[in-house]
């Protein structure tokens, strides 16, 4: 059977992302989704976090394209790029927090030199068709150019008591896979145990995505462990490490549990505040 251009192009991506099959991915689109006062003081400035970010040592960068274009020059060459090609604005009124809209393309993430594109679906939104829709076209193309799609799989709407359920994680993560991604960043659900039956019911790497600050550096730590022991194959981290005093040993402490099979508390070494 012959090998398709863009099935070799698909691998050779993900094969820079995926490092020895695992992934730290630095998560940078808080400024649009949240604004700017999710950073701390003296890291407003986008060059000063993808400085940060590209010396911690991450396997790839998901960012908008704004961003990316003003930081061209910190990590071009230097860490895959993952452009980030929905979002939406946390000013826009409650009832339209369920909706993400396009802020990218393929061919912009093309363009640039991206080895992924990333795009979220709320599962359980009123909007999720339109997602889902969406979604499923972002894969079209990906599929024919040979680029990656990484889904931000996020069981989400106002009817929605519990979002980190395990059954309906589970079965977002499921969805997202029949979709067609090539990653699935999804919430994190309580434990080694629980997350395990997210992993099982996914063809492609499960990804834990890092949400808000713990109150514990150690929590954190323990829940990234707990991912890998899970059958996780990494995490997708923001807030976590950027709102942290030590950035990079913070950055560090995740990848040596990713990639090196460090424990929590060995880890905590390197993150120290």
């Amino acid at each position: 059977m012959t090998t398709s251009f863009s099935s070799i192009g698909k691998k050779v991506r993900l094969g820079r992302i995926l490092k020895n099959g695992r992934a730290v991915i630095f998560a940078f689109d808080h400024g649009f989704e949240h604004g700017p006062s999710d950073f701390p003081e003296g890291r407003e400035s986008p060059r000063t976090i993808m400085e940060l970010a590209v010396s911690a040592g991450f396997d790839a960068i998901m960012t908008t394209k704004g961003i990316a274009r003003a930081t061209h020059d910190l990590w071009a060459g230097r860490v895959p790029l993952i452009l980030k090609v929905t979002g939406k604005t946390s000013i826009r009124p409650p009832e339209q927090q369920f909706l993400q809209y396009s802020i990218g393309s393929v061919e912009e993430a093309i363009a640039m030199g991206a080895d992924g594109v990333a795009a979220t679906v709320y599962w359980g939104s009123p909007q999720e068709e339109l997602m889902a829709e969406r979604f499923s076209s972002i894969v079209s193309i990906c599929d024919s150019v040979g680029m990656p799609v990484m889904i931000l799989s996020y069981p989400r709407g106002p009817e929605m008591s519990d979002w980190y359920n395990v059954e309906t994680v589970r079965y977002a993560c499921r969805a997202s896979a029949e979709l067609g991604a090539d990653l699935i960043k999804t919430y994190y659900t309580g434990s080694a145990e629980t997350f395990k039956k997210v992993v099982e019911v996914s063809p492609v790497p499960v990804l834990m995505s890092g949400g808000a600050r713990a109150k514990e550096v150690i929590d954190f730590l323990r829940a990234v462990e707990s991912v890998i022991s899970a059958g996780g194959l990494g995490v997708v981290v923001g807030r976590n490490v950027f709102q942290s005093p030590n950035f990079v040993g913070l950055a560090r402490a995740v990848i040596s549990i990713v990639h090196k099979g460090a424990r929590a508390e060995d880890a905590m070494s390197l993150a120290r505040e």
